[in-house]
C-alpha cells in the first residue's frame, strides 16, 4: 500500500487516516496479547528454562523488564475470559472480546472493562463496551465506578475491610557524588530506626572553642545515619551476602596506592581518591584488593565447593558484578557459579567461576544458555532458538575500567 503524501491531505483527513492506523495497532496488539496469553497457558518459560516468561520476552523481543510484565499481566485477562467467541475457550466477555478484536479498543480499555465487570453482572458488559468506544480509560475507571454504585447502593453496607498490612520500601540511587535514599517503614520498623538514629543525632554539647553545634536537624540525622552505617560494618553478625559478611572491597593499583594518586574503585562502580582509600583500609568492614604484578589469584583447586573469601573478591574486581550481558545487579547481590560444574569435575578457581545474579544464576543451571572464559574473560553463548548463529555476547557495562 503506498503511504500517501501527508503535507497534501486535509488535517481532517490525516486524523481520519491517523484513526484507522490507530485501530489497525490496536488489533495487531490485541492478536501479540493472544500470542503472550498461550506462552502464558502453555508454561514456555518452564520447557525453555527461564525464570517466568518476562524473562523470555526480554529476550526474544528485546523488552525492558517493566514492559515484558505489563505485557503478560494483560494477557492474565485474557486467560480469565477476554478470548473471542469462536475460539475453544468460551468467552466470559465476549462483546469486550469482539470489540478488542476490531481494533477499536485498546489494551488499556480491556484491563479497565475486565476490572469494572468484576463487580457487575453480564448483562451489563454492553453497556461498559459502549462507554469504552467513546472514552478514554481514565474516564472510563471514573464512570465505570458510578455505573457499579448506581447498582449496587441499596445492598447491605459491607463490613469493614481488614487493614492491609504495611510494606516497608527503600529506594536509593546515585545522583553525581551522592546516594538519595528514600524510604516508607511500618510503625513497628520505624520506630526502631528512631530508636537507633536518635542517640546519635542529639546535638553536640556546647563547648567554649566551638560553641553550640551549628548543624541543623536533617544534617545531624544524616550524620548519624553514617555513624549507623559504620556501626553495623564493625559488627560481628550481620548477615552474609554472597557467602561472606558484609564488607565493602575498594580496589586499585599498586603503584597508585604507593604512590598516592589514582582513583581506587567501590565495588557499586563508584571511585574515590588515593587518600580516602588509604583511609577505608583502616576502618573494619573494608577490604582493600591491591591489584600489581605481585596479587596473585588465589585458587584451591577441587578441596572445596564453595569459593573462600579471597576468590570471590577477585572475582569482585574482575566481573563488576553479575557478568550475564546486560545485567547490573551489584557484586553483593551475587553468587560465585561454577563454570564447569564442581560435581562434573570443575575446579574451585577463578579461571572457572564467575559472578551471577540469583536470577542468572538459575537461567544458567537451568536453560540452553552457556558460558565459558575467552581470552580470560566469562562470555555468555545463547540459545539457538535465539540467536541462530549463536554470537558470543559479553556484559559491556562491567568491562568498563
Amino acid at each position: 500500500m503506498i503511504e500517501p503524501d501527508l503535507p497534501l491531505l486535509s488535517t481532517g483527513e490525516v486524523l481520519s487516516a491517523l484513526v484507522d492506523e490507530v485501530a489497525n495497532l490496536q488489533a495487531r496488539q490485541y492478536a501479540v496479547m493472544r500470542k503472550v496469553a498461550e506462552l502464558n497457558r502453555r508454561g514456555a518459560a518452564s520447557e525453555l528454562g527461564y525464570k517466568d516468561l518476562p524473562q523470555v520476552l526480554q529476550h526474544a523481543v528485546r523488552w525492558s523488564r517493566k514492559t515484558a510484565k505489563q505485557w503478560v499481566a494483560n494477557a492474565a485477562l485474557l486467560a480469565s475470559g477476554i478470548t473471542p467467541t469462536g475460539s475453544e475457550i468460551a468467552a466470559e466477555l465476549p462483546v469486550t472480546a469482539s470489540a478488542a478484536a476490531e481494533g477499536v479498543l485498546s489494551i488499556e480499555h480491556v484491563a479497565v472493562v475486565a476490572e469494572i465487570m468484576k463487580d457487575l453482572p453480564a448483562e451489563c458488559e454492553q453497556t461498559v463496551v459502549d462507554l469504552a468506544r467513546a472514552h478514554d480509560p481514565v474516564e472510563l475507571r471514573a464512570m465505570g465506578r458510578k455505573l457499579v454504585y448506581a447498582l449496587l447502593q441499596n445492598d447491605p453496607e459491607p463490613r469493614d475491610p481488614e487493614p492491609v498490612r504495611q510494606v516497608n520500601q527503600h529506594v536509593m540511587q546515585w545522583k553525581g557524588d551522592c546516594l538519595e535514599i528514600w524510604a516508607r517503614l511500618d510503625k513497628v520498623t520505624g520506630a526502631k530506626y528512631e530508636a537507633l538514629l536518635d542517640p546519635l543525632a542529639k546535638p553536640r554539647p556546647t563547648t567554649e572553642a566551638e560553641g553550640p553545634d551549628p548543624r541543623s536537624r536533617a544534617e545531624r540525622e544524616g550524620d548519624a545515619l553514617a555513624e549507623l552505617v559504620d556501626l553495623m560494618l564493625r559488627a560481628d553478625q550481620l548477615p552474609e551476602h554472597g557467602g561472606e559478611p558484609v564488607t565493602l572491597t575498594v580496589t586499585m593499583r599498586y603503584e597508585d596506592l604507593a604512590e598516592q594518586v589514582g582513583q581506587g574503585m567501590l565495588d557499586n562502580g563508584e571511585r574515590v581518591p588515593a587518600a580516602e582509600v588509604r583511609r577505608l583500609a583502616c576502618s573494619a568492614g573494608i577490604i582493600p584488593l591491591v591489584l600489581g604484578e605481585r596479587s596473585r589469584p588465589m585458587d584451591i583447586g577441587r578441596k572445596t565447593r564453595s569459593f573462600p573469601a579471597g576468590i570471590r573478591r577477585v572475582l569482585v574486581a574482575r566481573d563488576k558484578g553479575c557478568a550475564f550481558p546486560c545485567c547490573g545487579r551489584p557484586p553483593k547481590h551475587c553468587d560465585a557459579h561454577h563454570i564447569h560444574h564442581w560435581a562434573n569435575g570443575g575446579d574451585t578457581s577463578v579461571k572457572n567461576a564467575v559472578l551471577l545474579c540469583r536470577n542468572h544464576h538459575t537461567l544458567i543451571h537451568q536453560s540452553e544458555w552457556e558460558v565459558k572464559m575467552v581470552h580470560g574473560l566469562p562470555t555468555f553463548y545463547p540459545p539457538s532458538w535465539l540467536d541462530p548463529d549463536q554470537k558470543p555476547r559479553r556484559n559491556l557495562a562491567n568491562s568498563v575500567a
